[in-house]
């Protein structure tokens, strides 16, 4: 089964092609290697016999249209997105054009191919985020389901709104083998080091402030990476066609208490070199514009339907995430020396 992951150089999408070449598919990571895209994530794979890296814009209809010819895939794994809201707040023309521009490209190519050569179960998989459905209030316990009308609030969320809906399209109107997922916040090893988790992380090594948006109230649904990527090859190649999967991690937590459960993890395992525990460096900054209160995924129709679950314990994953980036020093300070402007992630 030769497939294409796009975005194959980012976080969840390196984690995904690692998953699937342990589980027997030959794998095209199809990436432009924009500023988050980073192949060092997968170093440990370069050289598997069953992995090809394309350097390929897909919004470059001409040149995705010459790799499906190419590789003749099975399917197709769509992850390639601009994915940071505060980047999206500050530029949205690049989320505009890769998330909805480049979805239509990758669609239109996939289609093409697919009425031509009628592969044998293709698949396209597009993956998407809860930011579409808006957001929950705090202390309600509604949660989003694949039938939660969508909302979006931020240039991030539209754009995946967008795509998804186009996805969506493609399939009822020309019949493309189609199917969506929409997941909760990641988490794990080698995520690029604006987000939350990462920013506190580097933030507590180089003795800095820890700074929280607003009051640290916002909740957010923590799903760690490689369930997620479990989550996803089960419904590529099982879930129905045509049909949206949340999946969530079962993990709600406010970011105030992420960082201080993050703070007493790097108490135990780095302590601060003055002797104070590190919640003390945490500072409260203004909010982020828009900034939704709640996300909550009810992923009770995937493990219905497909018997999928979160596996992972959220803590000793947070304990694998930071001891990470501790002995991995050598993956992420480049990325720190060659963005010493990067826009931090605060939740």
């Amino acid at each position: 089964m030769r497939v294409f992951v796009t975005g194959g150089a980012g976080f969840i999408g390196s984690a995904l092609i690692r998953y699937l070449l342990a589980h027997g598919y030959e794998v095209v990571n199809v990436d432009l290697l924009t500023y988050a895209g980073n192949l060092d994530s997968l170093t440990e794979i370069a050289s598997h016999p069953y992995y090809t890296f394309e350097q390929v814009d897909i919004c470059d209809l001409p040149a995705l249209h010459s790799l499906f010819a190419k590789h003749q895939p099975h399917g197709v794994f769509h992850l390639a997105a601009e994915s940071h809201v505060d980047r999206s707040i500050d530029g949205p023309d690049a989320f505009l054009q890769t998330n909805v521009m480049g979805t239509y490209c990758l669609l239109e190519a996939a289609r093409t191919y697919w009425q031509q050569h009628r592969p044998e179960g293709f698949r396209f998989h597009h993956v998407s985020t809860d930011e579409v459905y808006g957001s929950l209030q705090l202390g309600e316990t509604t949660l989003f389901t694949e039938s939660t009308a969508y909302d979006p609030h931020s240039p991030y969320s539209a754009t995946k709104a967008a795509s998804d809906h186009l996805v969506k399209a493609w399939w009822h109107t020309y019949g493309l083998p189609c199917v969506l997922t929409n997941c909760s916040n990641n988490y794990g090893p080698r995520q690029y080091p604006e987000k939350l988790l990462p920013t506190m992380i580097l933030a507590m090594l180089h003795g800095d402030a820890l700074p929280v948006y607003g009051a640290g109230a916002n909740i957010r649904d923590w799903l760690f990476v490689e369930d997620h990527a479990n989550a996803l090859e089960l419904v590529f190649r099982t879930g129905a066609l045509g049909e949206t999967y949340n999946i969530g991690g079962n993990c709600e937590q406010s970011n105030l208490q992420l960082v201080h459960t993050l703070c007493d993890l790097m108490d135990e395992i780095r302590p601060r070199k003055d002797g104070q525990p590190h919640h003390t460096a945490i500072t409260f900054v203004q909010d982020r514009p828009g900034h939704d209160l709640r996300y909550a995924i009810d992923a009770s129709k995937i493990a219905a339907t497909l018997g999928w679950r979160p596996q992972t314990d959220f803590v000793a994953a947070l304990r694998q995430t930071v001891q990470w980036y501790l002995a991995n020093e050598a993956w992420w300070r480049p990325i720190l020396a060659r963005n010493p402007q990067n826009r931090i992630g605060l939740g």
